[in-house]
């Protein structure tokens, strides 16, 4: 397993998804995720400490977590199946340690909410193609700062995938 960061979120242009690219903590290979606009702009609230009045979904997995008496140990990205990639979160709580199936998408939310670590099967990070070795210098929050969920959306859409480093899904 190879500790990963969330480097960037954005949409791809090809097929109008949102994407989260996790980058080796250690070096410079990436995984690429598609993921749903929910979890992409709850990723994205967490990355720029927006918090909303009433708590979402990730916010309550969180609560619930954590109002157990658990702590999140890690989350790892397990595998891909047909496309599908596949994530566990692991909990200690008074009773011992779970692992639990989760989306890596919501896996990530959760997360960076608990500060937890990300993991990746080290098979599924790939290098970047072309010359430089490190994806492009793109903040992986907005510049304006605090933002509203609609001034986030419209941030997330004006990404364009060069902004990731050139890869395939």
């Amino acid at each position: 397993m190879v500790e990963v960061v969330v480097a960037r979120l954005g949409i791809d242009s090809a097929s109008g998804g949102y994407v989260v690219i996790l980058r080796e903590r250690a070096g410079h290979r990436v995984l690429p995720i598609w993921i749903g606009q929910p979890e992409a702009l709850s990723i994205a609230e967490q990355l720029n400490q927006i918090r909303r009045e009433r708590p979402l979904t990730h916010d309550l997995c969180k609560a619930l977590i954590t109002g157990l008496g658990g702590t999140l140990r890690r989350v790892t990205i397990t595998r891909v199946e047909k496309n599908t990639y596949f994530a566990e979160l692991q909990i200690a709580g008074p009773g011992g340690v779970v692992e639990v199936d989760a989306r890596p998408s919501d896996s990530i939310a959760i997360a960076l909410r608990l500060s937890a670590p990300i993991y990746a099967q080290a098979s599924l990070l790939a290098e970047l193609d072309g010359d430089d070795d490190e994806a492009p210098d793109l903040p992986a929050t907005p510049p304006e700062g605090e933002l509203t969920s609609d001034q986030l959306k419209a941030y997330l859409e004006r990404l364009r995938p060069e902004d990731f480093g050139k890869f395939s899904p």
